[in-house]
Protein backbone atom coordinates (compact mmCIF):
# COMPACT_ATOMS: atom_id res chain seq x y z
CA UNK A 1 0.00 0.00 0.00
CA UNK A 2 1.29 3.50 -0.74
CA UNK A 3 1.57 6.12 1.70
CA UNK A 4 -1.82 8.78 1.58
CA UNK A 5 -1.50 11.36 -0.85
CA UNK A 6 -0.88 15.03 0.79
CA UNK A 7 1.15 13.29 3.67
CA UNK A 8 4.40 13.62 4.64
CA UNK A 9 6.51 10.43 2.75
CA UNK A 10 7.78 8.62 5.51
CA UNK A 11 11.29 6.85 5.65
CA UNK A 12 12.40 6.34 8.86
CA UNK A 13 11.90 3.21 11.53
CA UNK A 14 12.75 4.05 15.52
CA UNK A 15 11.97 0.70 16.91
CA UNK A 16 10.98 -0.16 20.71
CA UNK A 17 12.77 -3.35 21.93
CA UNK A 18 10.90 -5.34 25.04
CA UNK A 19 7.55 -6.58 23.69
CA UNK A 20 8.04 -5.26 20.13
CA UNK A 21 11.35 -6.98 19.10
CA UNK A 22 11.38 -8.96 22.12
CA UNK A 23 9.14 -11.42 23.99
CA UNK A 24 8.35 -9.63 27.58
CA UNK A 25 6.17 -11.19 29.73
CA UNK A 26 7.01 -10.37 33.13
CA UNK A 27 4.63 -12.35 35.24
CA UNK A 28 5.46 -15.21 33.24
CA UNK A 29 9.25 -14.19 34.52
CA UNK A 30 7.92 -13.73 37.99
CA UNK A 31 6.28 -16.98 38.34
CA UNK A 32 9.26 -18.90 36.87
CA UNK A 33 11.82 -17.06 39.18
CA UNK A 34 9.51 -16.94 42.29
CA UNK A 35 7.52 -19.88 42.51
CA UNK A 36 7.16 -20.03 46.08
CA UNK A 37 5.04 -16.78 45.72
CA UNK A 38 3.73 -16.49 42.46
CA UNK A 39 0.90 -19.42 42.59
CA UNK A 40 -2.18 -18.27 40.17
CA UNK A 41 -2.95 -14.65 38.41
CA UNK A 42 -3.59 -13.05 41.56
CA UNK A 43 0.08 -13.38 42.78
CA UNK A 44 1.42 -12.72 39.50
CA UNK A 45 -0.80 -9.44 39.29
CA UNK A 46 0.27 -8.62 42.68
CA UNK A 47 3.71 -9.35 42.53
CA UNK A 48 3.71 -7.88 38.70
CA UNK A 49 3.55 -4.32 40.34
CA UNK A 50 5.11 -4.57 43.94
CA UNK A 51 8.29 -5.59 41.80
CA UNK A 52 8.08 -3.68 38.44
CA UNK A 53 6.08 -0.65 40.26
CA UNK A 54 4.56 -0.07 36.57
CA UNK A 55 8.13 0.38 35.59
CA UNK A 56 8.42 3.32 37.45
CA UNK A 57 10.39 3.68 40.90
CA UNK A 58 13.31 1.63 41.73
CA UNK A 59 12.87 -0.01 38.37
CA UNK A 60 13.16 3.06 36.80
CA UNK A 61 15.86 4.31 37.94
CA UNK A 62 17.54 0.65 36.54
CA UNK A 63 16.46 1.62 33.67
CA UNK A 64 17.74 5.16 33.41
CA UNK A 65 21.44 3.97 34.61
CA UNK A 66 21.54 5.33 37.74
CA UNK A 67 20.98 2.10 40.12
CA UNK A 68 23.36 -0.67 39.49
CA UNK A 69 21.80 -4.63 39.97
CA UNK A 70 22.98 -5.02 43.49
CA UNK A 71 21.56 -1.83 44.48
CA UNK A 72 18.19 -2.79 42.97
CA UNK A 73 17.95 -6.03 45.01
CA UNK A 74 18.45 -4.47 48.15
CA UNK A 75 16.19 -1.85 47.24
CA UNK A 76 13.42 -4.23 46.46
CA UNK A 77 14.02 -6.45 49.19
CA UNK A 78 13.71 -3.79 51.62
CA UNK A 79 10.64 -2.31 49.99
CA UNK A 80 8.44 -5.88 49.39
CA UNK A 81 9.79 -8.38 51.68
CA UNK A 82 11.11 -10.37 49.34
CA UNK A 83 14.76 -11.80 50.09
CA UNK A 84 17.96 -10.16 47.89
CA UNK A 85 18.43 -13.63 46.35
CA UNK A 86 14.86 -13.61 45.44
CA UNK A 87 15.27 -10.13 43.72
CA UNK A 88 18.04 -10.82 42.06
CA UNK A 89 16.86 -13.95 40.77
CA UNK A 90 14.26 -12.16 39.12
CA UNK A 91 16.24 -9.46 37.87
CA UNK A 92 19.09 -11.81 36.55
CA UNK A 93 16.12 -13.71 34.89
CA UNK A 94 15.25 -10.93 32.22
CA UNK A 95 18.11 -11.34 29.87
CA UNK A 96 16.84 -15.13 28.87
CA UNK A 97 13.10 -13.99 28.72
CA UNK A 98 14.12 -11.07 26.46
CA UNK A 99 13.85 -13.51 23.03
CA UNK A 100 13.51 -12.11 19.54
CA UNK A 101 10.02 -11.97 18.11
CA UNK A 102 9.93 -13.76 14.90
CA UNK A 103 7.21 -11.64 12.48
CA UNK A 104 8.43 -8.39 13.83
CA UNK A 105 12.32 -9.06 13.21
CA UNK A 106 11.42 -10.23 10.12
CA UNK A 107 9.89 -6.67 9.51
CA UNK A 108 13.40 -5.23 9.96
CA UNK A 109 15.15 -7.27 8.02
CA UNK A 110 12.53 -6.37 5.42
CA UNK A 111 12.69 -2.91 5.38
CA UNK A 112 16.69 -3.10 6.02
CA UNK A 113 16.49 -4.71 2.48
CA UNK A 114 14.38 -1.85 1.32
CA UNK A 115 16.81 0.63 2.51
CA UNK A 116 14.75 2.30 5.03
CA UNK A 117 16.74 3.78 7.80
CA UNK A 118 16.16 2.06 11.08
CA UNK A 119 17.09 2.83 14.87
CA UNK A 120 16.35 1.71 17.84
CA UNK A 121 14.86 4.11 21.24
CA UNK A 122 13.91 1.58 24.70
CA UNK A 123 13.89 1.59 27.89
CA UNK A 124 17.00 -1.10 28.34
CA UNK A 125 20.20 -1.51 31.62
CA UNK A 126 23.45 -1.33 30.50
CA UNK A 127 23.46 -5.08 31.34
CA UNK A 128 20.51 -6.20 29.23
CA UNK A 129 21.89 -3.96 26.36
CA UNK A 130 25.31 -5.35 26.57
CA UNK A 131 23.34 -9.10 26.35
CA UNK A 132 21.28 -8.06 22.98
CA UNK A 133 23.84 -6.58 21.37
CA UNK A 134 26.03 -9.11 22.05
CA UNK A 135 23.48 -12.23 21.34
CA UNK A 136 21.81 -10.99 18.42
CA UNK A 137 23.14 -10.34 14.63
CA UNK A 138 20.31 -8.50 13.79
CA UNK A 139 20.51 -5.84 16.02
CA UNK A 140 23.49 -4.56 13.85
CA UNK A 141 20.33 -3.86 11.15
CA UNK A 142 19.61 -0.91 12.87
CA UNK A 143 21.79 2.47 11.94
CA UNK A 144 22.31 3.75 15.17
CA UNK A 145 20.15 3.04 18.55
CA UNK A 146 19.99 4.44 22.14
CA UNK A 147 19.73 2.62 25.44
CA UNK A 148 17.98 4.06 28.34
CA UNK A 149 21.07 3.03 30.87
CA UNK A 150 23.69 4.60 28.26
CA UNK A 151 22.48 7.96 28.25
CA UNK A 152 20.49 8.08 31.68
CA UNK A 153 17.32 9.17 30.16
CA UNK A 154 14.12 7.40 29.86
CA UNK A 155 10.89 7.13 27.93
CA UNK A 156 8.22 8.73 27.93
CA UNK A 157 10.78 11.92 28.97
CA UNK A 158 10.73 14.45 25.89
CA UNK A 159 14.49 14.61 26.33
CA UNK A 160 15.29 11.35 25.05
CA UNK A 161 13.25 12.37 21.89
CA UNK A 162 15.05 15.08 21.61
CA UNK A 163 18.62 13.38 21.91
CA UNK A 164 17.48 10.76 18.88
CA UNK A 165 16.63 13.54 17.18
CA UNK A 166 19.74 15.12 17.42
CA UNK A 167 22.11 11.91 17.50
CA UNK A 168 20.04 10.13 14.77
CA UNK A 169 19.67 13.37 12.23
CA UNK A 170 15.74 12.26 12.30
CA UNK A 171 12.98 14.46 10.57
CA UNK A 172 9.98 13.99 12.92
CA UNK A 173 7.34 14.19 10.50
CA UNK A 174 9.19 11.60 8.36
CA UNK A 175 9.59 9.27 11.19
CA UNK A 176 8.01 6.83 12.50
CA UNK A 177 7.95 5.44 16.44
CA UNK A 178 6.95 1.52 16.79
CA UNK A 179 6.32 1.07 21.06
CA UNK A 180 3.83 -0.92 22.95
CA UNK A 181 3.27 1.72 26.21
CA UNK A 182 0.65 4.14 25.00
CA UNK A 183 2.50 7.01 27.18
CA UNK A 184 5.67 6.81 24.90
CA UNK A 185 3.68 6.61 21.53
CA UNK A 186 1.93 10.22 23.17
CA UNK A 187 5.31 11.68 23.44
CA UNK A 188 6.69 11.05 20.46
CA UNK A 189 4.00 12.27 18.82
CA UNK A 190 4.20 15.36 20.66
CA UNK A 191 7.60 15.68 19.30
CA UNK A 192 6.30 15.46 15.67
CA UNK A 193 6.98 11.81 15.16
CA UNK A 194 4.37 9.71 13.27
CA UNK A 195 3.99 6.54 15.78
CA UNK A 196 2.39 2.85 16.13
CA UNK A 197 0.91 1.46 18.98
CA UNK A 198 2.50 -1.80 18.95
CA UNK A 199 -0.68 -3.72 20.42
CA UNK A 200 0.63 -7.20 17.64
CA UNK A 201 2.26 -7.83 15.21
CA UNK A 202 -0.92 -7.01 13.16
CA UNK A 203 -0.68 -3.83 14.28
CA UNK A 204 2.55 -3.01 13.54
CA UNK A 205 2.42 -4.68 10.06
CA UNK A 206 -0.57 -2.53 9.11
CA UNK A 207 1.20 0.76 10.82
CA UNK A 208 4.01 0.48 8.11
CA UNK A 209 1.90 -0.59 5.19
CA UNK A 210 -0.02 2.23 5.23
CA UNK A 211 3.03 4.34 5.47
CA UNK A 212 3.88 2.93 2.44
CA UNK A 213 7.10 1.05 3.75
CA UNK A 214 6.63 -2.32 2.98
CA UNK A 215 4.90 -2.51 -0.56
Amino acid sequence: MSAAVGKTAVDTVVWDFGAVLFRWRPRVLLAASLPSRVKDDISAAHWHEQFFQSFGGDWAEFDRGTVEVDDLAGRIARRTGLTEAEALAVIEAVPHELQPLVDTVGLVHALHERGVRQFYLSNMPAPYADHLEREYAFVRDFEDGLFSGRVQLIKPDAAIFALAEQRFGLVPERTVFIDDHPKNVEAARARGWQAVLATQHAAIHQGLDELGLLG
